[in-house]
């Protein structure tokens, strides 16, 4: 075989899905794993989303769309984004895509050159640094306070001649640690003092617990330079629909469209309508899930603390971020071989000596995972 892409092959697989893969593999071959590796809701999609789809369906919605979305949709997001979120969308600044993951590719496609610098925050969400060094930019890394998992005044100096875009993610994927006012103050001023771009990732905005998350975009003119990133996968337990989307100023969103062109076209047509429904139906089965993410984020983060672990401030998502002061590939290996609790390396996010636990899983999952790690 010829040689592939050497941009490619220097991409390592997602860490995420390699463990889950792994949980798997095990459970096939009848081994009792227990998963906390993955970050898929365990409830079903809510019946008014799925009957939409299934409408959509029957009336035949099954030909192409435009490729920003369904104006719907698009109209829907719009909508959304201007009552929650604190600044004003039109329907001609949406682009829907297949998740929030593409509409990141997407985005960073859209807006980075060859050689320019891309600003990730650490511990972060595996898929970034990937998707912007498909886009030929470059990763500088920043880590965030361990303590507090807030930003400090050290950004600054992270910042260089060639950076181009700074990735917030609040809700946090892993920690669930939630960007307090000054720290999303401190990145909008470093965005307007050195012309740069704003990806701010909110799939987690809904699941939170006793905070407010501030959408970046809401203070003052940075709506002018955000690219705000959400979608139905964590809220709406709507994984495998894959519809995600992108608010941004208009020049951004054309350029993501014209990616969408000539890549995936646009999203499944029957699978938008559903996504209407999501936004415009009851919003009661969101709040039904939250309460119960937060059940269970209740029992987990005082029983890891009780085995002696320090844990991030989990204050969104559905994530418990245990620091375990060693070697998190080696312990992560005999959680899954000894205990058979599958969860994912906190090295995956930029941290080791960290690992997170999923707790979108059954309390009573969650109680004899405890348990096998109590004993390992």
């Amino acid at each position: 075989m010829r040689s592939l892409s050497e941009k490619i092959a220097g991409i390592p697989p997602s860490a995420t899905i390699e463990i889950s893969n792994a949980a798997k593999r095990m459970a096939q071959e009848g081994i009792d794993v227990i998963s906390l590796s993955i970050g898929e809701p365990d409830f079903d999609t809510p019946q008014h989303i799925k009957d939409a789809c299934i409408d959509a369906l029957r009336r035949g919605e099954t030909h192409y769309a435009p490729s920003a979305g369904i104006p719907e949709l698009t109209g829907a997001i719009a909508e959304k984004i201007t009552q929650e979120n604190g600044f004003s969308a039109k329907q001609d600044e949406v682009i829907v895509t297949c998740g929030a993951k593409d509409a990141i590719y997407e985005a960073m496609e859209a807006v980075l050159n060859p050689g320019d610098e891309v600003l990730i925050l650490d511990p972060s969400w595996v898929s970034y640094e990937p998707c912007a060094r498909i886009a030929g930019a470059d990763v500088r890394h920043h880590a965030l306070s361990p303590e507090t998992f807030q930003i400090d005044d050290t950004l600054l100096e992270a910042v260089g001649p060639r950076t181009r875009m700074i990735v917030v993610n609040s809700p946090s994927n892993p920690s669930g640690a939630v960007l307090n006012a000054d720290s999303i103050r401190l990145i909008a001023d470093i965005c307007r003092d050195h012309d740069l771009f704003a990806l701010s990732d909110e799939i987690y905005e809904k699941l939170v617990y006793g905070k407010e998350p501030v959408s970046i975009a809401s203070l003052g003119d940075m709506a002018e330079r955000t690219i705000t990133v959400n979608g139905f996968s964590k809220a709406y337990a709507m994984t495998g629909w894959r519809i995600g989307y992108a608010v941004a100023p208009r020049p951004v969103i054309r350029q993501m469209e014209k990616v969408q062109q000539h890549t995936i076209s646009h999203p499944t047509t029957f699978a938008m309508f559903g996504a209407v429904a999501a936004l415009e139906g009851c919003q009661d089965c969101v709040e039904a899930m939250r309460q119960e993410f937060e059940r269970r984020r209740d029992y987990i983060i005082p029983a890891l603390r009780d085995l002696g672990y320090a844990t991030a401030p989990a204050d969104g998502a559905f994530y418990a971020y245990v620091n375990v002061e060693g070697d998190d590939m080696a312990i992560a290996r005999s959680w899954l071989h000894d205990a058979h609790v599958a969860v994912t390396p906190g090295t995956a996010f930029g941290t080791p000596g960290w690992l997170r636990l999923s707790y979108a899983t059954s309390m009573e999952k969650l109680k004899e995972a405890i348990g096998r790690i109590a004993r390992v």
